[in-house]
């Protein structure tokens, strides 16, 4: 794995920064205010081909990688103005897809996802299964006089359903041979009869909302199906791997901006004869929270390097860390930028005080911290396990 980015990849990352710092923290803000998703910095990044950097040439793509998609949606997040839908529409939908999806799935979704005028969301938690996929209780059935399936379950905190033009959703099919629920990945359309959701009332200041969704006998045709039917984990984790490193990249952007922000003020701030910045109390611990920042993203291109080259389990382990490292970095560069601002952290015009919430997302979503932990001391370290 190379050491420093290679030269496109630089250009990549001013080219991204330099849209970021056009819209900035002052748009995304005013999105949400607004009560609507950011349009203009979507089409405008879909219109670049940032959004659909990872996906193939021959479907419209950069011919990329994660690593190129965790670069665009961590300089927009260092801009203050990060794409959460990003982690969801070409990071996991848009990788299954590619590597699972039938010709026809290919073609259908593929080229609208790399140009932003369709987006799909992702949904696999559930009320009652949390960080425990294996009690999913989405249910997928066979009509056995059509051929359809017919899905039945709940889904929770699911991304931007509203404008989300499909769900790409997590159910489980039986097994013939053992009669065992084995997951697979299903293509459900936003208005196909039976799909319901439910906007959930958050305490989270951004663009995407979250909704609960209800599905009840929802008729799809064989082809929703993604993938084989008997590929179970292997497609299921093409897409969380992807997912865990673009939440490293959205967290790692998320406190690059908000370690930006703390750094200026104490270049500026005087309080008695030297900027605050001079004082040890005060840069020490913006120091420790670069450090950390980039060491996090380190971990974060590791993971992405090992995904890309197709090391799935490599990708597994270092996708993990990745989404671990940068969520502890971030809250903690969120935290001390605030600090550092004083009650000026807490203002509108500086446009932190709104981290300090989201900041939490990245410690809790997709996985939370406890559960990588897990992770790593069953099979990385090889310990038993309590459950």
């Amino acid at each position: 794995m190379p050491v420093t980015e290679s030269e496109e990849h630089r250009a990549l990352r001013a080219a991204v920064s330099a849209l970021g710092h056009k819209y900035g923290r002052e748009y995304l803000t005013r999105t949400v205010e607004e009560g609507r998703p950011a349009t203009e910095l979507w089409a405008e990044a879909a219109g670049l081909g940032y959004l659909g950097v990872n996906l193939p040439e021959e479907h419209g793509g950069g011919g990329g990688g994660i690593f190129e998609l965790s670069i665009v949606l961590e300089e927009l997040g260092a801009a203050g103005c990060p794409l959460l839908l990003m982690v969801v529409s070409p990071a996991i939908c848009g990788t299954v897809i590619a590597r699972f999806g039938t010709e026809e799935q290919k073609r259908d979704w593929l080229p609208a996802l790399a140009d932003g005028t369709r987006v799909m969301a992702f949904g696999i938690t559930e009320p009652d299964a949390g960080s425990n996929s294996h009690r999913i209780t989405t249910t997928a059935r066979r009509d056995p006089a059509t051929g359809d399936w017919l899905l039945t379950g709940r889904k929770v905190f699911v991304s931007g359903v509203d404008i989300a033009d499909a769900t790409l959703i997590v159910g489980r099919t039986e097994d013939a041979r053992t009669g065992r629920l084995k997951p697979c990945l299903f293509i459900v359309p936003r208005d196909t009869p039976g799909f319901e959701r439910r906007k959930i009332d958050m305490e989270l200041s951004a663009a995407e909302k979250q909704f609960e969704l209800t599905l009840d006998d929802v008729r799809l045709p064989a082809g929703a199906l993604v993938g084989d039917e008997d590929a179970g984990l292997l497609q299921l984790f093409a897409g969380l791997n992807p997912e865990r490193i673009m939440t490293a990249a959205f967290a790692i952007g998320m406190g690059r901006f908000a370690l930006s922000r703390a750094v200026e003020y104490a270049r500026d701030r005087t309080v008695w004869k030297a900027p605050i910045g001079s004082h040890q109390a005060i840069a020490h611990p913006l120091a420790q929270a670069h450090i950390d920042l980039e060491l996090a993203r380190l971990m974060m291109q590791k993971a992405a390097h090992l995904y890309d080259a197709g090391d799935d389990t490599g990708a597994g382990e270092a996708a993990n860390m990745a989404k671990y490292a940068a969520a502890e970095a971030c809250v903690k560069a969120v935290d001390q930028a605030v600090h550092t601002l004083g009650g000026n952290g807490l203002t509108r015009e500086f446009g932190l005080a709104s981290l300090i919430t989201a900041a939490r997302v990245s410690r809790i979503a997709p996985v939370s911290r406890e559960m990588i932990l897990n992770y790593v001391s069953h099979q990385t370290l090889g310990l038993p396990k309590s459950y």
